[in-house]
């Protein structure tokens, strides 16, 4: 049904098992011939015969042992710290037919449960939340399960809005409309466009339900641009301890402030009313510049553009910036004929992928793939995947494949005409870890240029520690945010933030890779944060925010989110709205923890 998180049944109805009956164990294997004989006997008699056969047979199994063990001990190395943990027993049971794994689209994170709810109305919802309340059942509200932290999964139950997918009111006039929170972004855009009517900005993807955009504090780019969580005028949240509340600015305007970036631990939003803006063409303007030719046009292209992003490629001097604006009603769309084709933009990495496919194929013993589809059917992040693929942790092939993405870039430069929910799109890749950070960058007006600073010393960082980093890094603005839990909330109206996200694609199902992928993306990460963020005020993405597995960093983590965020605040209203912490997961729990002195 989604497109976006994995659902599945367990695999024990098609999985067979040999065992053997208790009564009739299996026969032991025969001992292992030995060349010569360990002891030299001087009687023939039956008794000494007997023993050396019994001997010869228990030093066999011995010797059988000891390979095993030296088989398994240099097959799978520990790593370093392995003596410093606690041996645990292998336990192994196959899963029951009604069970589901449930993972986001990356597949970084996921969960085992019984208890995955859908209902079609706002009625089986209230019954459901309500029922869930009484028995202290989970029911953690998740979305598409796009978020990269697997922010909205819980084993204990949860609950998806898929089905309550319907627009319920259009105030043409105003500009507003009402629609149930699992509808998707997409698809709100494709029913509304009939009344001339388009959200004011939008995500890179269009894949995800309201209610989880919403929840996360998610994010466009143009720094006069807030927030998505600013565009909701009024919502209707479904609690487990007081049913269901409307908010607004004129209702409880304190908490609706704080729920609109409740993170799904206040309630389950069940609608809410959006304010939108007219449906307009806009024209992208893809161009590459560097980061000296950045610093000198900076906050003319903040202040001039409604949308702007920098992408950056890494051990290139590359920036590619892409504006996008309304057409010209007067000018109308701009006159350009592109310099190079799409298949001579491409050039550069199919013949980089040519090479290096020849090289690593050079190395095995399987013969390649006759199916394998014509290399002119990639796109060219596919293209970029299966690159990367073939070596992604060896930092010079990376630097390889980003110097063919630059090239690509160089090639693609132009403009491009469309409706905004078509433009402002933007093709991430394939799987991936993200990391993404907010920080204040000034004013419109007065904007204070560290948010080109941070992409300096984040560059020379990647350099100077050898990170295997691919393309690009993205960097976007908003304005302010007025929901405190927001990383970009602040009360002047003149803050703009900035937003920046690092990558490492996981362009491999093979779990050993995934896992090399992982722990040097968290390297890198973990780079950054000590580097980087206290000196810039830098707060990561709701959506995109790690919980530590070591303790003291755990503790700093809540320390540090304490600053920020009114996390007293937030928790109160949990024990009040979610008493018995349906609502709550694992991350929110670790992030927040609730005391009673609350």
């Amino acid at each position: 049904m989604f497109r976006s998180f994995s659902l599945r049944r367990s695999f024990q109805a098609h999985l067979k098992t040999l065992t053997h009956s208790p009564q009739h164990p299996p026969p032991p294997p025969p001992p292992l011939p030995l060349p010569f004989s360990p002891i030299r006997t001087l009687s023939t008699a039956p008794s000494s015969s007997s023993s050396e056969a019994e001997l010869r047979k228990y030093l066999g199994y011995t010797a059988l042992v000891v390979f095993c063990g030296a088989a398994t001990y240099y097959s799978f190395p520990f790593p370093e710290n392995a003596k410093h943990k606690k041996a645990q027993l292998f336990r192994y049971a196959p899963l029951p037919e009604d069970l589901h794994t449930v993972s986001n689209w990356s597949g970084t994170h996921e969960v085992q449960t019984r208890h995955f709810h859908q209902p079609e109305n706002l009625k089986q919802l209230e019954e459901l939340v309500k029922e869930s309340n009484e028995k202290r059942a989970k029911l953690r509200p998740v979305g598409s399960g796009l978020s990269p932290n697997g922010i909205g999964l819980a084993r204990g139950g949860m609950v998806n809005l898929a089905l309550m997918d319907k627009v319920l009111e259009v105030d043409k006039e105003k500009k507003r409309v009402r629609v149930q929170a699992g509808i998707r972004v997409q698809q709100l855009v494709d029913e509304i466009k009939d009344y001339g009517l388009t959200l004011q900005n939008f995500a890179s993807i269009r894949e995800q339900q309201i209610g989880g955009i919403l929840q996360v504090g998610a994010h466009g780019t143009g720094a006069k641009l807030p927030p998505i969580d600013e565009q909701i005028v009024s919502m209707k949240l479904v609690t487990p301890a007081k049913g269901t509340i409307e908010l607004s600015k004129e209702k409880d305007p304190e908490l609706f402030y704080l729920a609109r970036c409740g993170l799904g631990g206040l309630g389950v939003v069940a609608e809410v009313t959006i304010q939108c803006v007219e449906r307009q063409e806009l024209v992208e303007h893809t161009t590459v510049s560097n980061l000296k030719d950045l610093k000198k046009n900076h906050k003319k292209s903040l202040s001039e553009n409604k949308h702007v992003k920098y992408l950056y490629i890494p051990y290139t001097d590359t920036v590619v910036v892409v504006t996008c604006n309304p057409v010209s009603k007067r000018r109308g769309p701009p006159k350009f004929k592109p310099k190079y084709s799409k298949d001579e933009a491409m050039q550069e990495i199919r013949e980089l992928y040519k090479e290096s496919l020849k090289k690593y194929r050079a190395r095995e013993i399987t013969p390649p793939d006759s199916n394998e589809p014509d290399i002119n059917e990639f796109s060219f992040t596919e293209l970029r995947d299966k690159l990367l693929s073939l070596d992604p942790l060896n930092k010079d092939h990376v630097v390889k494949v980003n110097h063919a993405e630059a090239e690509f870039w160089r090639k693609s430069e132009g403009y491009r005409v469309g409706w905004s929910d078509e433009i402002l799109g933007f093709d991430c890749g394939g799987q991936q870890w993200v990391s993404e950070t907010c920080f204040p960058a000034g004013t419109l007006s007065k904007p204070s240029m560290k948010d080109l600073e941070y992409i300096e010393e984040l560059k020379k960082l990647i350099e100077k520690n050898e990170i295997p980093a691919p393309a690009p890094i993205e960097q976007r603005w908003t304005a302010r945010s007025q929901s405190p839990m927001s990383p970009a909330s602040s009360s002047a109206k003149d803050d703009i933030f900035s937003w920046v996200g690092i990558i490492m694609y996981l362009p491999t199902m093979d779990a050993r890779q995934r896992k090399d992928i992982t722990e040097e993306f968290f390297h890198y990460r973990r780079l950054t944060q000590s580097q980087l963020w206290d000196k810039y005020s830098a707060y990561e993405h709701w959506a995109k925010i790690e919980v530590p597995k070591d303790k003291e960093e755990l503790e700093a983590l809540q320390a540090r989110l304490k600053t920020r965020f009114p996390v007293d605040a937030y928790n109160k209203a949990r024990k009040e709205l979610d008493p018995n912490r349906i609502l709550s997961n694992n991350l929110l729990e670790k992030l927040f923890p609730l005391s009673d002195n609350i």
